[in-house]
């Protein structure tokens, strides 16, 4: 039997230091919680409701990459220089939660955590979660 749940998640795209990024990459995941930034992010979402999965809870998805970007004028890039491309290593942290819950504070400290001048922060539509029944 199948059962549902309805959610929403929250995708924060968030700078690490290239070493961090290599250790990952090499086979160490706990490298992201000994990153400043990653550290600071991840502790905001760990905080509930986001990531309770019931008899588990603190559940955030990684996922590992690099961001490209061009500084446009007027911008104050943390990384990179205004009129060149740039990459920055990157890790994707979500984090899963009840579609109903109000997580505004949560999102705003998200925002104020943050060191780029313009975060990328994504809040999904509700969906379907699938559960056994």
């Amino acid at each position: 039997m199948i059962a549902e749940r309805r959610v929403r998640d929250i995708r924060v795209y968030c700078p690490v230091a290239h070493p961090t990024l290599a250790a990952m990459i090499a086979g160490d995941p706990m490298a992201v919680e000994r990153d400043a930034t990653a550290a600071a992010l991840l502790a905001i979402l760990r905080t509930s409701p986001l990531g309770d999965f019931g008899r588990y809870r603190e559940v955030v998805e990684l996922a590992l990459g690099y961001e490209g970007f061009r500084p446009a004028e007027g911008a104050v890039p943390t990384l990179g220089t205004v009129g060149e491309a740039s990459w920055s290593p990157t890790v994707i942290l979500t984090a899963i939660y009840d579609a109903e819950a109000d997580v505004s504070g949560l999102a705003e400290r998200l925002l104020a955590a943050h060191p780029w001048d313009v975060p990328v922060i994504a809040v999904s539509e509700p969906y379907r979660l699938l559960l056994r029944g």
